[in-house]
């Protein structure tokens, strides 16, 4: 490098480095701590999931002989990490609390994989389901992520399902509510918005959005945070391939959406929204 390079590079290297510039980013890690770490993030997605799905994740030769084994190594290293992560005075606490609600998160997690299998004519096994479904992995991750959301800890569960999100395809928000024996089907494009309640036994396939029809402003402009915005899903809902389904409506429980449809307003309990046929000005059959 001539001393004309080095100097320009020297010129750059101080514009990067104007404190002020950061602070127009509202860039706090400098002064506080650090963001958390996206290696030790997929280190602790693999090994919640080798915790949850023994066997198909983490240590491949897991036996009734030394899962005990397997369990505490995994566990006690996933305490270390994620400890390392959530940046809180409480964060012992606070992943020792998660650790102990992963055998519920396997429940639910269980009875997901079982609604994929049941759904999906060419699923072959349950092994296949938990190995293969991008699905059960969003999902997966989702779960993980909204027991850490719950307990307080910022940022680090929205970049957990980032992860999945980049890893699946399938963008589901860690705020989200959803109930047991979900399923997506294929799920590329999947997305679901913070607030979205879903009940239990909803499926979704490839495509789907549950999404925000507006943004409320205050006085002076900007977007009102913590509103719900986003659908209400009832037990029993199935919602077809690019179907999207906008704002703070809901469709009532044992409803069926068809796929491409556009969806602002309730949806009756029981009801099945197809498009319209050729030459017919409704699409509502109940």
């Amino acid at each position: 490098m001539n001393v004309h390079d080095s100097k320009q590079l020297k010129t750059v290297i101080k514009e990067l480095s104007d404190f002020e510039s950061l602070q127009k980013m509202h860039y706090e890690c400098i002064e506080a701590d650090a963001m958390p770490s996206l290696s030790a993030l997929e280190e602790i997605v693999q090994l919640c999931r080798a915790l949850l799905f023994p066997g198909f994740f983490g240590y491949d030769a897991v036996n009734k002989q030394n899962i005990a084994y397997h369990m505490g190594i995994c566990s006690e290293k996933l305490y270390q990490l994620l400890s390392k992560q959530i940046h809180s005075e409480n964060r012992d606490e606070i992943a020792l609390t998660f650790i102990q609600q992963l055998p519920a998160i396997r429940a639910m997690l269980a009875e997901d994989v079982i609604a994929a299998y049941n759904g999906d004519p060419a699923a072959e096994s349950y092994a296949e389901v938990i190995a293969c479904y991008p699905g059960i992995r969003a999902i997966s991750s989702y779960r993980i992520a909204h027991a850490l959301l719950k307990l307080g800890v910022p940022t680090l569960p929205r970049m957990i399902t980032e992860l999945a999100h980049s890893e699946t395809g399938i963008d589901i928000h860690p705020g989200a509510e959803i109930g047991r024996s979900f399923s997506i089907d294929h799920g590329t494009g999947v997305v679901i918005g913070a607030t979205a309640i879903l009940g239990n036994n909803v499926k979704l396939y490839q495509g789907v959005t549950l999404g925000a029809k507006s943004f409320p402003l205050d006085e002076e402009g900007n977007p009102i945070k913590g509103v719900p915005r986003h659908p209400i899903l009832e037990d029993n809902v199935i919602v077809y391939s690019n179907a999207t389904i906008l704002g703070r409506v809901t469709i009532g429980k044992d409803s069926t959406i068809g796929g491409n449809i556009w969806v602002t307003q309730d949806v009756a309990a029981g009801s099945r929204l197809i498009q319209a046929k050729q030459g017919s000005k409704s699409s509502k059959e109940v």
